[in-house]
C-alpha cells in the first residue's frame, strides 16, 4: 500500500485508501481488519449501523499497530442526529470499538431540513 493521504481543511491527514466493513459479517470482520492493517491499509471505515464495531476494534488491537498508526472513520446513524444525540452516538461507537478516540465522525446520510440542530464542536 502507498501512504497517499488527503489533507483535510483542519490539517488532519486522511488516508486515501481504506477498508470498509459494510456488510462484513461480524465473524469475518476481526480477521479482515487485522489483515488489512497488516497489509498496509491505515483507514478503517465503519458505522454504527453496520453492527460489527466490536469486531472492528478487536481487529485493530490484534493488528499490532499502535492506535496512532491507524485512522478510524465512523458514521452516526440518523436516530443520533442532533447535538446531544450525536455526542451520545459518538460515545456509543467509541465504546463498541474499544478505542479512546475516533479520527473522523460523519453523519451517515443527509436528511431534509429538520428542526434538530447539527452537532457543534465543544
Amino acid at each position: 500500500m502507498t501512504n497517499n493521504v488527503i489533507t483535510l481543511n483542519n490539517g488532519v491527514d486522511l488516508p486515501a485508501v481504506g477498508l470498509g466493513v459494510f456488510q462484513t459479517p461480524p465473524h469475518e470482520t476481526t480477521t479482515a481488519v487485522e489483515e488489512a492493517l497488516r497489509a498496509g491499509y491505515r483507514l478503517i471505515d465503519t458505522a454504527a449501523a453496520y453492527g460489527n464495531g466490536a469486531q472492528v476494534g478487536e481487529g485493530i488491537r490484534n493488528s499490532g499497530l499502535s492506535r496512532d498508526e491507524d485512522f478510524i472513520e465512523t458514521k452516526i446513524w440518523i436516530s443520533d442526529y442532533g447535538c446531544d444525540a450525536t455526542l451520545h452516538g459518538f460515545e456509543k461507537s467509541a465504546a463498541k470499538l474499544g478505542v479512546d478516540h475516533i479520527d473522523l465522525v460523519l453523519l451517515h446520510q443527509p436528511l431534509p431540513s429538520t428542526s434538530r440542530s447539527m452537532p457543534t464542536v465543544r
